[in-house]
C-alpha cells in the first residue's frame, strides 16, 4: 500500500504543474469546444488533465484514474484518481476570477486525500483523511454560526434548463430573502473550498459529477464540516446533489429546502 503523504506529494506537484500550465495560457487565444450550448471546453483543460494523468501515472502507473475530459482509466487498483482539470472553465475563458485545478483520491470508494488550487488566487487548499485541512500552510476550519438567518451561502447551476435549474433558482430566491446573501461562482470546488475556510457557510447544487465534489468533499469534511445529499442522507461519490455546511447550520439548511418541495428528483 502506498504511503497516504506520497500520494498526497503526487496530488500536490500535478495540481502545481497544471496551473502553471493554465497561468500560461491566460495571455494566449482561447480555442473553445462546446459540449453543450454553455459547457465549454479548451485546450487548456485538455492539457492539464493529460498533464495531471502524466504525472499520475509516472509514480502509480496501477492507479485507476477519471477525468472530466477523458473519462475513466480502467484499473483493478483499489485506488481511483478524480480529477477536473479546469473548474469553472466558463469563467477561464471570460477572464472572471474564479476556478480551480482538482484532485481527490479515493481508497475503495472513500476519499483519503484532497487537494485544490483556486485560481488565480494561487491559494492551495489540502486534506488527508483524518489530518485535517490546510490553505497552504495555515490549518483552517469551518465558520462557527449556527443562525442560518446570519449565514452566507453559495451555489451553483448545472448546464441543463431543466426541472432542477428551475428548482435551484426557487431555492436562490428562498435562501436570499432569508440568510444574508446567496453567491454564484461557478466552480464547484472552489465554493467547497470557501466552505471549509468559513468565507461561506454552506453550498448546494444539483447536478454535479464526481470531478466535482471528490476533492472538496474531504477538504470540507476535514475542516469540521458536514456533508450530505440535500434530502440529508448520507452523499456518495456518484451523487449528483449536494450540500455542505459548518455543520452548524445544516439541519435547518435541509429543513428549508424540504419545505420548498425540493426533494422531488
Amino acid at each position: 500500500m502506498p504511503d497516504i503523504h506520497h500520494i498526497l506529494e503526487v496530488a500536490k506537484d500535478a495540481v502545481l504543474s497544471s496551473s502553471e500550465i493554465i497561468f500560461n495560457s491566460l495571455d494566449r487565444p482561447k480555442i473553445v469546444d462546446y459540449k453543450g450550448k454553455s459547457n465549454l471546453v479548451t485546450q487548456t483543460d485538455r492539457e492539464s488533465e493529460e498533464n495531471i494523468k502524466s504525472i499520475i501515472s509516472k509514480s502509480f502507473p496501477d492507479h485507476g484514474i477519471l477525468g472530466e475530459e477523458t473519462g475513466d482509466t480502467k484499473s483493478n487498483s483499489p485506488y481511483l484518481w478524480v480529477i477536473d482539470p479546469l473548474d469553472g472553465t466558463t469563467n477561464f475563458v471570460h477572464d472572471y476570477p474564479s476556478y480551480a485545478v482538482s484532485i481527490g483520491v479515493l481508497y475503495e470508494g472513500q476519499p483519503i486525500v484532497g487537494v485544490i488550487m483556486e485560481l488565480p488566487m494561487n491559494k492551495m487548499y489540502f486534506a488527508v483523511q483524518n489530518e485535517g485541512t490546510y490553505c497552504d500552510t495555515e490549518r483552517i476550519s469551518v465558520s462557527t454560526t449556527s443562525d442560518l438567518s446570519q449565514s452566507l451561502l453559495v451555489t451553483g447551476f448545472g448546464y441543463d434548463h431543466g426541472s432542477l435549474w428551475e428548482t435551484n433558482m426557487r431555492l436562490f430566491k428562498h435562501f436570499t430573502n432569508i440568510t444574508q446573501g446567496v453567491r454564484r461562482l461557478g466552480a464547484a470546488s472552489v465554493d467547497l473550498c470557501h466552505v471549509a475556510s468559513g468565507k461561506a457557510d454552506g453550498f448546494w447544487e444539483f447536478d454535479l459529477h464526481p470531478w466535482d465534489t471528490a476533492a472538496g468533499i474531504l477538504i470540507v469534511t476535514e475542516a469540521g464540516g458536514t456533508i450530505s445529499k440535500i434530502d440529508g442522507a448520507p452523499f456518495m461519490i456518484n451523487d449528483k446533489q449536494i450540500i455542505a455546511s459548518n455543520g452548524f447550520i445544516h439541519n435547518k439548511f435541509i429543513d428549508e429546502i424540504k419545505n420548498k418541495n425540493a426533494f422531488s428528483f
